[in-house]
C-alpha cells in the first residue's frame, strides 16, 4: 500500500541540485514528486521517481548519501477543503503528519499528495475506511 520515496542528502551549494537532476536525467529517471527541505549548509531532497531501484543504484554509484522511506500517496479532491478533510481525519485519530508535499502530476480532479505519518498503518486503514484512494507503487510508475 505504501510507495517508496528516495531521500538524498545534498550539500546546500550552488549547482548541487542541477548536478543531482542531471544524474536523474542521464539515468532516464522521471521525477513524479519532489520536495526540498534546506538549512544553511545542507538539504534533503525527497522525491518519488519512475524507477526507485535504478535511482538508488545511480545515487550510490555517484557517491550520494540516500535512503528509501515508505510514504503514502493519496488522492485528495482538488477543491477547497479537500486537504482539510484528510488532515482532520488524521488529527481526530491521533495520527501526526510528519511532512507532506504534492506530486508534480495530478489525477483528473484530484490532487496527489505524499504523506509521511507517524503511524502509516493506522493512517492507511483510516483513509481506506473513509473511501479515500491511495495510490500504490505500480500506479506511480505509470503516472
Amino acid at each position: 500500500m505504501y510507495i517508496r520515496q528516495v531521500s538524498v542528502f545534498l550539500e546546500n551549494a550552488r549547482g548541487a541540485l542541477a548536478k543531482l537532476t542531471r544524474l536523474f536525467a542521464d539515468n532516464g529517471l522521471d521525477m513524479i514528486a519532489l520536495s526540498i527541505a534546506e538549512t544553511e549548509h545542507y538539504g534533503i531532497v525527497r522525491c518519488i521517481v519512475s524507477d526507485t531501484d535504478r535511482c538508488m543504484n545511480a545515487l550510490r554509484d555517484a557517491g550520494y548519501t540516500a535512503r528509501l522511506t515508505e510514504v503514502l500517496a493519496v488522492c485528495v479532491p482538488d477543491r477547497p477543503g479537500g486537504l482539510c478533510h484528510v488532515l482532520e481525519l488524521f488529527s481526530e485519530n491521533n495520527i501526526s503528519v510528519e511532512y507532506l508535499y504534492s506530486m508534480v502530476r495530478s489525477n483528473g480532479d484530484h490532487a496527489l499528495l505524499i504523506f509521511h505519518l507517524d503511524d502509516l498503518e493506522k493512517g492507511t486503514g483510516l483513509l481506506l475506511e473513509h473511501g479515500i484512494k491511495i495510490i500504490i507503487q505500480a500506479e506511480i510508475e505509470t503516472l
